[in-house]
This record gives structure tokens, C-alpha cells and sequence, in this order.
């Protein structure tokens, strides 16, 4: 899943165009593999609801029900004209319009004379790690979102709406739009739990059975952690930015809503710093552990080659070429009965001694000695003496 996250992100990098140095400001850039364009809209009051689905912008009734709070949403910006028709009726601002149909904008806040411009990253539901550009505009008695394509996480919100015994119709476009903030942001922890628990299953087995197949998903686990700080982190100057504002669209009892949703958004940070620390920890872990194993193996083969040295010294000695017969002292031990049986005892002798060195000197140890495993007694294991 992880690797056909990455396949779409580069995908999607690739086809992404930016509009060409010394454009006019408002130059609109669309991608080409933009999701068609679906209007809906909602008009809602205390008493009555409404909610259509229109088949283009001349549709909108921003006075239909009279007073009352209208939420515009607009999934696929493929459709440059429909979103200008919009951007006319709501009288928004050419840079405004430019930066809802040209995607992969930093989250930002913008105040306009009328209108409040807020973008930021929001997770779509078909594809949980992969993130869309969410831009919203309030004005007095509207909302409207533009989402990249279809499919969001606002069922909860239109479910509130359409309940007649609710609050919710009874307060203005600002609730709406801190419901809608506050919607794309709690998106983020049932991902951020599954992360954590993939991180959790990859802790036991860095420290059982380490591999590689491990350390390539830790890497991919990183990848997605560092995807979500991205789509995450910038928002959290927008948003304080948008809590300081003294702008007259937002109210004071929805400032405190406001607060909440940030407190919401700085514990999506710290869950996501706290899975990449974890996720390093792991990685280093890993290295850690994959050098103990290479320490171990070279050990083992510095141990070989010390026991086989003096061996081979002693057959290098007894298989020089020397002539017996030419002088008594030239290899006696060659003509000696018990020759071959001696110096195979003294190559055994000279072995078992050298690794008897090393054990005494700690370098190895032969087996586990018996309560290894609850850890040793006596005043090493911090308890005190019995009198």
C-alpha cells in the first residue's frame, strides 16, 4: 500500500504545473488529471434545510431560504470555469481564485475586506496517506469548499445539519467553517493510530528477527510520518493566525471552538514527531543490532584464524624439505616412531590452550551459566547482604 502511496505521490508531482516564471498574478494552472467538477449545495436555518446537488454555478441561491446560512462545496477543481463562475458570484479575489484551482499551495490564512481565505491539507478517504488541498471561504452567511476530488470526511457534519432538534442550524457560517476545520483535522488520528500500531508491531520484530524486508517498512513508515507533517505542520501558523484575527465574520463564542481545534492540531504534531522519533530509534536500533552480528561473525572468524595460526606454524615447520641424511639435526622428529602422533597432540594441546586463554580473559564463553536468565545474585544485583 505504502509503495503504491509513493507510485501516485510521483505521479502526481509529474503532472503538476506551476504557472511559468513572469506570469500575470491570477494565472490559472489546471491539472489535467483534475476530478470533474460535482456541485452541492446546502442552505440551512433554524427551521429548514435544504440540500441540492446543481449542475452548474448559475444554479446557486444565496437568499434561498431568506437569512439563512448557505455551504457551497465544490468537489473537483478540474473545471477552472466553474470555479471562476463561483469565485464571480461570491466576489472573491483573483489570487484567491488562482489559488484554489492551482493546488499544492501551503496552508495559509488570507483576509480579504469581506471574506476570509483559509487553505490546508485534508485526507482523502479512498487513499488515507495520500493528502488533497482543501481551500475554504467565509463570508457573512456563506461557506465555500473546494476540495481536488471527490469524496471527503464531512458525512458528520451534513448528518448534524440535517437533525431538526440541533444546534447547529441555529449558528452562523463561522460554526460551519470551524466544523469543517475541525473535521480535517481529527481525519488525522485514526491514521496517526494505525501508523502507531504498525510502529509497535515493527518495534517486536527489530528485536527479535531483524532483516531487511524490517528496515525497508520502517523506511516506508518514515516516508508516510514525514508526508504527514507536511500536510500538517504549516497549518499550525494559519490557524493561530486565524484565532488572533479580529476579523467581524468570526464571532467570540466560536474563537473558543477555535482554540480547541488548535489544541487538536498540535496533538496531531506531537503523535506525528513522536512516531518519527520512535521510528528512528528503530532504524538505529536496527543498525545497532545488524553491527552486534557483524561484530559477533568477525569474532568468531578472528577467533578461528588466532586457534589455526600457531597450527599452521607447526605444519609450516614439519613440511620444509630438509635433508635427513645430510646432518643429524636436519627435522629428527620426522624419523621419530611417535613423530605423527606428537605433533598432532601438540597442535590439540596448543588449540585447547589458546582457547582456554580467551575464556579466561573474557573474549569468549562457552554456554549460559545456570540463573543467567533472572540476572546474577549477590551485591552486583543491587540488593543488600544477608548478616
Amino acid at each position: 500500500m505504502s509503495r503504491l502511496s509513493a507510485k501516485r505521490r510521483k505521479a502526481a508531482r509529474r503532472r503538476h504545473k506551476r504557472p511559468p516564471p513572469g506570469a500575470s498574478p491570477g494565472t490559472i494552472v489546471i491539472d489535467p488529471a483534475a476530478s470533474p467538477a460535482m456541485l452541492r449545495v446546502m442552505a440551512y436555518g433554524p427551521d429548514r434545510i435544504t440540500d441540492r446537488e446543481l449542475a452548474s454555478p448559475e444554479q446557486i441561491r444565496l437568499d434561498d431560504p431568506p437569512a439563512a446560512t448557505t455551504w457551497i462545496n465544490l468537489d473537483g477543481v478540474g473545471d477552472s470555469a466553474t470555479v471562476s463562475a463561483i469565485g464571480t458570484l461570491l466576489e472573491l479575489h483573483t489570487l484567491t481564485v488562482a489559488d484554489i484551482c492551482n493546488v499544492y499551495q501551503r496552508s495559509k490564512v488570507e483576509e480579504y475586506a469581506d471574506y476570509l481565505f483559509l487553505v490546508m491539507r485534508m485526507p482523502h478517504p479512498g487513499s488515507p496517506l495520500h493528502t488533497e488541498q482543501i481551500s475554504i471561504c467565509l463570508k457573512q452567511r456563506v461557506v465555500a469548499t473546494f476540495q481536488e476530488q471527490h469524496g471527503d470526511c464531512f458525512d458528520p457534519i451534513r448528518a448534524r445539519l440535517a437533525e431538526a432538534n440541533g444546534r447547529f442550524r441555529a449558528r452562523g457560517a463561522d460554526y460551519l467553517a470551524y466544523a469543517i476545520i475541525d473535521a480535517v483535522i481529527d481525519s488525522f488520528f485514526p491514521i496517526l493510530e494505525s501508523i502507531g500500531d504498525r510502529v509497535e508491531a515493527l518495534e517486536d520484530r527489530v528485536l527479535v528477527h531483524p532483516g531487511e524486508k524490517i528496515f525497508r517498512e520502517l523506511h516506508e513508515v518514515r516516508r508516510d510520518l514525514l508526508a504527514m507533517r507536511r500536510a500538517v505542520w504549516p497549518l499550525r501558523d494559519p490557524l493561530s493566525m486565524l484565532l488572533r484575527t479580529e476579523s467581524p465574520l468570526i464571532s467570540a463564542e466560536t474563537r473558543v471552538y477555535l482554540r480547541d481545534c488548535y489544541d487538536h492540531l498540535v496533538q496531531v504534531v506531537d503523535l506525528i514527531e513522536s512516531h518519527r522519533e520512535m521510528v528512528t530509534s528503530l532504524m538505529e536500533v536496527y543498525i545497532s543490532q545488524i553491527g552486534q552480528r557483524t561484530n559477533e561473525v568477525m569474532k568468531v572468524l578472528a577467533i578461528i584464524g588466532t586457534v589455526f595460526m600457531p597450527l599452521t606454524f607447526i605444519a609450516g615447520l614439519y613440511g620444509m624439505n630438509f635433508d635427513h641424511n645430510a646432518s643429524r639435526w636436519n627435522m629428527p622428529e620426522l624419523h621419530w616412531k611417535w613423530g605423527y602422533p606428537a605433533v598432532l597432540l601438540v597442535m590439540m594441546i596448543v588449540a585447547l590452550g589458546t582457547l582456554w586463554l580467551f575464556r579466561r580473559f573474557g573474549w569468549i564463553r562457552f554456554g549460559r551459566r545456570r540463573g543467567a536468565e533472572s540476572g546474577p545474585a549477590g551485591p552486583d544485583d543491587g540488593s543488600a547482604p544477608s548478616r
